[in-house]
């Protein structure tokens, strides 16, 4: 499954429209909406995407203060990858009340930054380290942790604009090891790395960065999913 990431800081104005445009054209399995620091509200994002665009749209919060119950449903995100607690319980403690009582779904995720060859804007907010690229033992054993404590995803996550992806190696080995759908985002920019990331078992693959700049690339990578979907089906 593929999800469109949405910053509501980037995603304004003509960009907006010229993005909205395209998922109306060919529509994801998901809009995913938030980011590691938004000044933009989400709610308006939100309503907007709600009212254009037929698909399930869910929040992708950095922190509490984003959170908005007009989505369809939200990724309570864990960094369980860092150990800075504000990020591992805090900033839910902060919102559990209002999410509890908007009624909203919500699924509780193992948020896990993977090393992707530049510093990202989640490693700097949240103050952790992303697991080094090549320490496939180590980010297998954090998205396990992430399973047994309840977690009902698990989320590779290489960070906005990372110039590596998560490797086919780390995906393989993760994927092995989980029973709970698995999530890979960060440096997809190809229809080749979105394959290579589908191959390697990833159940939904999150892009962000690479439509922001060149929109057109939405239409085809939602063809692209669906004819490997189509693909698997016939095998």
């Amino acid at each position: 499954m593929l999800a469109v990431l949405l910053d509501p800081d980037q995603c304004k104005g003509a960009l907006l429209v010229n993005i909205v445009s395209k998922l109306k054209t060919l529509t994801p399995d998901f809009v995913f909406v938030g980011g590691s620091h938004t000044v933009t509200s989400t709610d308006t994002l939100i309503e907007f995407l709600k009212a254009e665009v037929d698909t399930e749209v869910v929040q992708f919060p950095g922190n509490a203060s984003q959170f908005s119950p007009k989505a369809d449903a939200l990724l309570f995100l864990s960094l369980i990858s860092g150990r800075n607690a504000e990020f591992l319980i805090g900033q839910h403690v902060n919102s559990a009340m209002a999410v509890k009582n908007s009624g909203l779904e919500v699924i509780p995720t193992a948020y896990i930054l993977i090393e992707g060859g530049k510093s990202s804007s989640v490693e700097y907010i949240s103050n952790t380290h992303p697991i080094p690229h090549d320490k496939v033992a180590i980010a297998v054993s954090t998205a396990v942790a992430g399973e047994l404590l309840g977690m009902k995803l698990a989320y590779l996550e290489a960070g906005s604009g990372a110039k590596n992806p998560v490797s086919v190696e780390m995906i393989e080995s993760v994927r092995k090891n989980l029973a709970i759908p698995l999530i890979v985002g960060g440096g997809i920019k190809t229809e080749e790395n979105l394959k290579a990331a589908f191959d390697a078992g990833a159940d939904i693959v999150v892009i962000g960065n690479a439509f922001e700049s060149e929109p057109e690339k939405i239409e085809r990578f939602v063809e692209f999913t669906k004819a490997y979907n189509r693909n698997l089906n016939e095998n």
